[in-house]
Formats: C-alpha cells, sequence, structure tokens
C-alpha cells in the first residue's frame, strides 16, 4: 500500500512523501505468507515537487476606476480593511494594500483624481476601466539588468528598466527598481519584475489576515505564453481560457475566496 502525502515548506515549496506501508500482522495461528525473493522492503522516500509560484508572487495589482469603493470591495470580499498605500507621483495613480504573506502583498490600484492627467497613458491601461479586475502581477526580482538583458536574448521584451518612489502615510520613503509593468505581455500574464532595493518590504506593513494560496491563469492559446513563463524561469499554471486572466485563491476570514 502506498500513501502520499503533500509537505509545504515555505511559501510554494512542496515534498511529497510516498510512504509504502507494512501489511497488517496475520491473525494468531495464521499461516504466514511466504516473502517473493526480491520483493522490497517497506520504505519511504521523499520526491521533490517544484516550486508553485507563490514564492514568485511580490504583488497582484487589482485595478478599479476608484479607490475608495474599490477598497471597500475588496474589504467586503476578503474581510480586511486596506491601508492607504500613496501617490505614485507623476502616473496619476494611487493605491490601497492588503497583505497577503511575509513578501506579498494586493495592491488596490486606481486613477488619483488629486494629480493632473500624466503625459502618457496611466499604467495597466486603467484609464477608462468600468470594472475592477487582476490586471497584471509583480515578481521578486534580482540584478534586473542582466534579467532584461537574457530575455532579449530569448526574443522576450520586458521593455526598459524604471524606478519608482511614493511615501507612505507615515512618512516612509519607498524606493524600486522594476522591469516596464506596460510590456504587459501575455496580456498581463507574464509579471513585470521588481526590486525594492534597501527600501522595507510593502507587505510588512500591510494589514494582515489574508494569505495567497494559489495563483493560475487562463489564456487562449496557453502554449505560447507558457514559452515565455518557462524562459523567464516563471512557474504559473496556465489553462484555456477564452481571454487573458489571472485568478488568485487567498484564505482570510470571509473563507476561501477567488479573485480575478
Amino acid at each position: 500500500m502506498r500513501i502520499r502525502a503533500a509537505i509545504l515548506l515555505g511559501m510554494g515549496a512542496v515534498v511529497a512523501l510516498w510512504v509504502e506501508a507494512q501489511q497488517p500482522a496475520a491473525a494468531p495461528g495464521a499461516r504466514q505468507p511466504t516473502a517473493k525473493a526480491g520483493a522490497r522492503k517497506p520504505t519511504a522516500r521523499a520526491v521533490a515537487v517544484a516550486p508553485g509560484p507563490l514564492a514568485e508572487v511580490d504583488h497582484l495589482v487589482y485595478a478599479v476606476p476608484d479607490l475608495d469603493s474599490g477598497s471597500a470591495a475588496v474589504e467586503k470580499l476578503l474581510g480586511v480593511k486596506p491601508s492607504v498605500g500613496g501617490q505614485h507621483p507623476g502616473r496619476g495613480t494611487r493605491n490601497a494594500l492588503v497583505g497577503l504573506g511575509p513578501t506579498s502583498y494586493l495592491e488596490i490600484l486606481a486613477p488619483d483624481p488629486a494629480q493632473p492627467e500624466p503625459k502618457k497613458p496611466r499604467s495597466f491601461k486603467i484609464d477608462g476601466l468600468k470594472t475592477a479586475r487582476l490586471v497584471g502581477w509583480g515578481a521578486h526580482g534580482r540584478d534586473l539588468n542582466a534579467l532584461v538583458a537574457d530575455a532579449a536574448k530569448k526574443g522576450i521584451p520586458l521593455g526598459a528598466l524604471g524606478s519608482g518612489g511614493r511615501k507612505t502615510p507615515d512618512g516612509v520613503e519607498l524606493s524600486w527598481r522594476f522591469t516596464d509593468p506596460d510590456a504587459l505581455l501575455g496580456g498581463g500574464i507574464v509579471p513585470f519584475f521588481i526590486d525594492w532595493g534597501t527600501s522595507p518590504h510593502p507587505a510588512k506593513t500591510a494589514p494582515q489576515g489574508a494569505t495567497l494560496v494559489a495563483l493560475r491563469a487562463e489564456y487562449p492559446d496557453p502554449p505560447s505564453v507558457e514559452r515565455i513563463l518557462r524562459a523567464l524561469g516563471v512557474n504559473l499554471p496556465v489553462t484555456r481560457g477564452a481571454a487573458p486572466a489571472l485568478i488568485a485563491v487567498i484564505e482570510c476570514p470571509k473563507g476561501r475566496v477567488e479573485l480575478r
């Protein structure tokens, strides 16, 4: 008899344990079965399973037409009240956050009516957005220059590197470097990459109570986007769907909910 158990190690790293159990002992006086030559003894062996995408997730971008009403809707869905993040000067947006783990969070992103119209369209094509949805995601990145150069050699245009910054409500200055979020490869299924450098990660101060437990995607032609993900070393399940979509499963005070 073989028993399979899954052991979670950190975020997304799983080890499957196969245990071959001994047959139950025979009743007193019963004839003992004869062991076959070459029969294997009961063993337990660990089989490494490829890490899922959760360890790679820096943040999910949930775009909404209005930050206040969008934050209220997220609070109703998750049972966790988002905290105000801040403005993105010059980009025409502002955000609110909900923690999803030690180094991951949900960013609720909306146009900022307090800023003048930006010189270029707002990121993630949120100008004129009518319905809230997950529009993209950021993956943890290191040595972004090398990452972009390597991707270009493979024919993957991650776009130019950029930098950003904002001040938190308590006055902490955050800064980061990132690949172009407006590349939107695969309709946002392929992540952009972000490096926070020496800044404290926003997940550390974001409201807690929700945990990202799964992330997957849908795409009209899965193999075409899977090729890009593999080349970037990103492990994200993709199934066929009518349109590009990200689907996050979140454990929260309201239970296990799906956000897309």
